[in-house]
């Protein structure tokens, strides 16, 4: 096995073309997103967990019953919305582009600064994202949850390990595939934040 970084599909792996972001890629760089919450060992993350997991299904769903139109992220949105009553697959990308803008901004806080622990970044992250769209019930269950992270360095020390005992990446390295990789997905949610409100499908706050 390889550290973390390299064993799953990184955003920056992800094809943006004229047409739109590729979707069974971009389905398969969240799938890693799943794993890395999943890294962080905590209890709490669990709703988190479900979310992300539950709407990459919806997304996937309609894939599946449609490829030929739902090649794209944007062209999934759009026959959906042209050809169905309702917009299950619409609404599933709304609310996992959601949780990926979460993960992006806890992550990107941390990143920003070396001191920043991962209980204070993921906090960040969450109200200007995702808190917004919460009620009391579930604010509180994600109050727990940051409270619950585990300490940076031993985050970072798991995305730099190799499970099979391998050596682990540099720090410097690990770094640079961490900020490749939330660079690549910032460019995705820039965009899909733009296709949802120009379209009024919805909103992604970011």
């Amino acid at each position: 096995m390889a550290p973390f970084l390299e064993s799953v599909k990184s955003f920056a792996d992800v094809p943006i073309t004229a047409d739109g972001v590729d979707t069974v890629a971009f389905l398969e760089a969240s799938g890693g997103v799943v794993k890395l919450f999943k890294l962080l060992e905590n209890p709490a993350f669990a709703p988190v967990v479900s979310d992300l997991e539950g709407n990459i299904t919806k997304v996937r769903t309609r894939y599946d019953s449609h490829p030929s139109q739902s090649s794209t992220l944007e062209l999934l949105l759009f026959t959906e919305h042209t050809t169905e009553k309702k917009q299950p697959a619409s609404e599933g990308l709304m609310w996992l582009l959601r949780g990926l803008a979460f993960t992006f901004r806890a992550l990107q806080a941390a990143q920003n600064n070396v001191h920043t622990e991962l209980s204070k970044a993921f906090t960040e992250g969450y109200e200007n994202t995702l808190k917004g769209y919460h009620n009391f019930v579930v604010k509180g269950i994600f109050a727990v949850a940051m409270r619950a992270c585990p300490y940076r360095k031993t985050f970072y020390d798991k995305l730099a390990s190799d499970p099979a005992g391998g050596l682990p990446v540099p720090a410097d390295k690990l770094n640079q595939e961490l900020n490749v990789w939330l660079a690549a997905l910032e460019t995705i949610l820039v965009r899909m934040k733009k296709v949802y409100e120009e379209k009024k499908y919805g909103d992604v706050r970011l």
